[in-house]
């Protein structure tokens, strides 16, 4: 088979891409996507840990809270009340067909809260003083050892409680000042105390069981059980405050649609006063729902016991009008022809007074314009019209039988009046005696000791995980997006920068390099490729020589500049290990550290950094004296930076670099100089006049595209050309960085690779 010849100018050359290439579409990369996650698993395995920790440290620490229920019934029907729902009595307004959602309001309205504060005191708090962070775990792992007993003071802190202390608050006034300023109480000796203002001045002292009083300040303390010296917070609150706290923290919901059962729930510290707490406020409801109905009946036997005297004095009254005139006239009785009139308008005159009344209590409750006083008004009409109808029947009798007539009318109204009013009070006195509400606790206050309801240590483990592993995922993709650099050679290739070689990460040569910005002064040597020569790294840097051998017959002169955008991109690296490459060649190789301000590349080789290219351009030491031979390398020799001076570009501007480069690059073949970074200092453009080849050194993931091409520019405005670029740390991940990967090639037995 025939081997066809390529010329040496076209072997390895890189093939430019011109800039006028299509950017590529920003698609979602799903396995790029999850090699970067895998290149950082141990960032989100430890920040997932993090999270781990401090939820299982929430879980010890965190006081336990217990849950208090309690079931209210609502029935839908208004409370039947004798007196005010009968006998023709105004009907009460109708309740709603759903009434939980007005009782939910008033089982949290201040009313109710009110009272029940003011049963339990709940404006008044008073709690020992604990050590900061872990007292209240020391306090309740105490009590659960020793139940009831004093925990014994830890270092000597006699100050603060450590389990076992209890206080009870009979009474405290305060002067509005102290209102929400915590208040400091020393327990002292055979029942004494004595409280403290937030001045640490002396307010008030006493004994246990009696008042005392001074300085505006009036406190009983009802129990104290605490070693002498212990100090408790004291606190009263505004009560405004206290129930605004309390609104927030009950939880009430119907349970079920238009089913008027209402739950309740309050979660507390206290497992005993959340229980107290529902149980006072369901009681307070169910005694304020009744005296709401107890209330209406009260209401109305008011309005009926006014109105009886007034009636019994117009009976009276009447009884003596019929007794004169009977007497005067000598008339016994109305005639039987006419009695169904007296009958008749016996009926319309008690209708009508008993109306006129309902009229009165109406006008007290509702506007006129509300149907039920409009339905009495019109009631009302109706029998004054059937009165007046009447009173023409009656207006023909004779005088004598007309003002009988009308006597014995007034009598049996006003009696018959009477004697309803008197009913009607005997039942509103019973029914303000008995009256029941619409409202009834169906299940009563309790709470669930053994089992707190916060905070629940599974739940709050997985949720502190998985939200920290969330939390760390997003951390490292939220850092990829807006601190990514290249990935993919052709990113570079669009600004115009031929990839001449793509280096695979090596972890081996970290672990030789050790920490980046350590001082080392062991004299170590820390070249890979004398290190780990078979490491994947040294593969590509032996492609890049093999490159440079032939790129190099068309340069102006044998001088190699290696630059970079930024610092930490492993461009010592790079220049160390491909001056060991082509000295292993057979060339002859001098390696410079132009970096006079942080070179480190006498670390690398392992020698001094003094006597090196600051003393040679000040001319402080000859060449012979800075040029120093590398151990391993039998052809490659090596410049150190020298003392860092204080005008390193003004050294490399002056004549003698330009006339010590050229008169350097005579004995060596190729000559690399190592620069400091382009973007960050203006040494590396100065340097670039006097090479023959220039190199850019971008790192995988760490060099942005603008960066890169701010660099280029930038030496290309002071008349450096860039030849082209490279790729270093390379990572597989995703795929466009498969063509540029590497395989490890060597002989049977060999070390592993680096990477």
């Amino acid at each position: 088979m025939a081997t066809q010849l390529i010329p040496r100018s076209e072997v390895l050359q890189p093939i430019p891409i011109t800039a006028t290439a299509n950017p590529r579409e920003d698609d979602i990369d799903l396995p790029n996507l999850v090699s970067t996650l895998g290149a950082h698993k141990w960032t989100i395995a430890f920040g997932t840990l993090l999270f781990f920790l401090v939820a299982a440290a929430y879980v010890l620490l965190a006081t336990p809270k217990y849950q208090a229920t309690a079931v209210v019934q609502v029935e839908s029907r208004p409370p039947s009340v004798p007196g005010v729902n009968g006998n023709g009595a105004a009907p009460l307004p109708p309740m709603d067909a759903s009434p939980a959602a007005t009782e939910s309001q008033l089982l949290t309205s201040r009313r109710v809260l009110g009272e029940a504060m003011t049963r339990l005191d709940l404006d008044v708090s008073a709690q020992p003083m604990q050590l900061p962070v872990v007292g209240g775990v020391i306090a309740r792992a105490q009590q659960r050892l020793q139940p009831g007993s004093l925990g014994q003071p830890w270092f000597g802190l006699n100050q603060y409680g450590w389990g076992g202390e209890r206080i009870d608050v009979g009474a405290l006034e305060l002067p509005e000042a102290l209102i929400d300023t915590p208040l400091q109480l020393q327990a002292g000796d055979a029942g004494r105390y004595t409280l403290f203002g937030p001045d640490g001045r002396e307010l008030v002292q006493g004994r246990v069981g009696q008042p005392a009083s001074a300085n505006g300040v009036r406190m009983t303390i009802a129990e104290l059980n605490a070693r002498p010296g212990t100090r408790f917070q004291v606190r009263k609150f505004n009560p405004m405050a206290v129930m605004a706290a309390l609104k927030n923290e009950i939880t009430v919901s119907e349970q079920g649609r238009n089913s008027g059962v209402i739950a309740l729930t309050y979660t507390h510290e206290d497992p005993i006063r959340a229980r107290e707490v529902l149980d006072q406020i369901t009681r307070a409801y169910v005694r304020q729902n009744v005296a709401r109905n107890s209330a209406e009946a009260a209401k109305r036997l008011e309005f009926v016991s006014a109105q009886l005297p007034n009636v019994r004095r117009e009976l009276a009254n009447a009884q003596a009008a019929l007794n004169a005139f009977q007497t005067r006239t000598h008339t016994m009785d109305v005639a039987t022809q006419n009695q169904a009139l007296l009958t008749q308008g016996v009926a319309l005159d008690t209708n009508i007074r008993q109306l006129q009344m309902q009229l009165s209590e109406a006008a007290a409750r509702y506007t006129p314009s509300h149907p039920v006083y409009a339905a009495l008004a019109r009631q009302l009409d109706q029998f004054e019209r059937d009165k007046a109808g009447l009173q023409g029947q009656i207006g023909r009798l004779p005088d004598t039988q007309q003002g009988l007539f009308r006597l014995n009318r007034d009598v049996e109204v006003i009696n018959q009046t009477y004697a309803n009013l008197l009913d009607q009070a005997q039942q509103l006195n019973i029914a303000r005696a008995s009256a029941v509400g619409n409202a009834r606790i169906v299940d009563a206050a309790g709470v669930n000791m053994d089992s707190p309801a916060w905070p629940k240590p599974l739940l709050t483990l997985a949720v502190g995980t998985a939200v920290g592993a969330v939390l760390m995922i997003a951390l490292v993709l939220l850092r990829q997006t807006f601190r990514r650099g290249v990935e993919d050679p052709i990113d570079i290739e669009l600004l115009g920068l031929p990839v001449y070689a793509s280096i695979p990460f090596s972890a081996r040569g970290r672990q030789i390099a050790g920490r980046p910005g350590l001082r080392r002064r062991d004299g170590r040597q820390r070249l890979l490729a004398l290190r780990s020569p078979s490491d994947l790294a040294m593969e590509a840097l032996r492609t890049l020589r093999t490159s440079l051998h032939f790129a190099r017959m068309e340069m102006k002169n044998n001088i190699l500049m290696i630059a970079a955008p930024s610092p930490g991109v492993g461009k010592t690296f790079v220049c160390a290990n491909l001056a060991v490459t082509m000295a292993q060649a057979g060339q002859r190789v001098l390696l410079i550290d132009a970096d006079m301000r942080r070179g480190t590349l006498h670390q690398a080789v392992g020698v001094r950094s003094e006597g090196g290219l600051s003393e040679l351009i000040s001319g402080q030491i000859q060449a012979e004296d800075a040029v120093r031979k590398v151990p391993g390398t039998e052809s490659m020799s090596f410049i150190s930076r020298g003392s860092v001076p204080p005008n390193p570009s003004e050294l490399l501007m002056h004549p003698r670099f330009a006339s010590l480069l050229k008169q350097l690059a005579k004995g060596y073949d190729v000559v690399v100089i190592d620069t400091p970074p382009v973007l960050a200092v203006t040494d590396a453009a100065v340097i670039g006049h006097q090479v023959g080849t220039c190199l850019m050194v971008v790192r995988w993931g760490l060099n942005q595209q603008r960066e890169i091409a701010l660099a280029k520019q930038r030496l290309e405005q002071n008349g450096v050309n860039v030849r082209g670029a490279i790729f270093n740390a390379v990572e597989k991940r995703g795929s466009g960085q498969y063509a540029y990967s590497y395989y490890d090639y060597r002989a049977i037995g060999g070390a592993a690779a680096g990477r």
